[in-house]
């Protein structure tokens, strides 16, 4: 069990309004800060509002999300449009397994038939299978892992507080067996460190073992707290990796040549797998039978 810092705090609302649909235009975090650790998470500047520098370990939960929610869903003005669960923060990161929220979010879904997105890096949302495996029989639902590398070591370092890669694609293997979208996020891509031909090779064969129905990748990005974060741990594990990885990252993304490169490499594999890139296929397959 975690021994982190929990906060319990109130909430005015439980959905955010997202600026634009992309494509979805709702967003529901349970918590603020996550525990995972990982060393590039672009979500680290959200606890400067809070006036903490804990985002790891200073960990808030919106004791009444529950609430807010359900009367949120039960308005006449709800169009039962798609929410996006975890999008900042993990809703299945330790704090979960003490405060249980996720079942009661979830049922709320289910009798409001609304659509979700979720995405994790914990097995705990195996938890929930039950529910999940309902709501995906009612209205769409789309479960996803973020899976970087399947080098433990590397991972270890990375993502010390998540799930292993070999737990997170077991987890996307049973979600097939409902009705649910089931997609692998390889995001960020680290250069120097995770991507390489090996690992991008491993991933899809785990990823086309697992019969996802979409694999997302994107290229790391720093910016803010972050880039500090990063750097901060690349010269502390990866030292000789410092001077390259600061020529490329210059600004907030890595140049043209190194994405050219980058992508064409990945999608040699992805064709060689035979892996689709568009999660909104079924999304819109699903929605159009609901």
């Amino acid at each position: 069990m975690s021994t982190k810092n929990y906060k319990q705090i109130i909430c005015e609302n439980a959905l955010s309004k997202l600026k634009r649909k992309i494509p979805y235009g709702w967003d529901l975090n349970i918590y603020r800060g996550c525990e995972h650790d990982c060393k590039y998470c672009y979500a680290i500047y959200s606890h400067q509002y809070l006036g903490s520098d804990g985002f790891y370990d200073d960990i808030h939960v919106k004791t009444n999300i529950v609430e807010r929610l359900e009367e949120e869903l039960s308005a006449v003005g709800w169009k039962r449009e798609i929410i996006n669960i975890g999008g900042v923060t993990d809703s299945y990161q330790d704090a979960e397994a003490t405060y249980k929220l996720m079942p009661e979010i979830l049922k709320l879904l289910i009798k409001y038939k609304t659509p979700a997105i979720i995405s994790s890096k914990s097995n705990l949302i195996l938890r929930d299978y039950d529910l999940i495996d309902e709501l995906s029989r009612i209205t769409y639902i789309n479960i996803a892992a973020t899976i970087t590398t399947m080098d433990e070591e590397i991972r270890n370092k990375i993502e010390p507080n998540a799930s292993s890669s070999k737990d997170r694609f077991d987890m996307l293997k049973t979600f097939r067996k409902t009705n649910a979208s089931v997609g692998l996020h390889v995001m960020p891509i680290i250069p120097y460190i995770t991507d390489n031909y090996e690992n991008f090779d491993a991933l899809f064969s785990k990823a086309k073992d697992s019969d996802v129905h979409y694999v997302l990748t994107g290229a790391l990005y720093l910016r803010g707290e972050t880039r500090k974060v990063f750097f901060d741990f690349i010269q502390k594990d990866f030292p000789d990796l410092y001077e390259n990885l600061s020529l490329l990252y210059k600004t907030g993304g890595a140049n043209k040549d190194y994405k050219n490169n980058l992508y064409a490499m990945v999608n040699s594999l992805r064709e060689r797998y035979s892996l689709s890139n568009s999660y909104s296929k079924p999304m819109k397959e699903k929605l159009a039978k609901y």
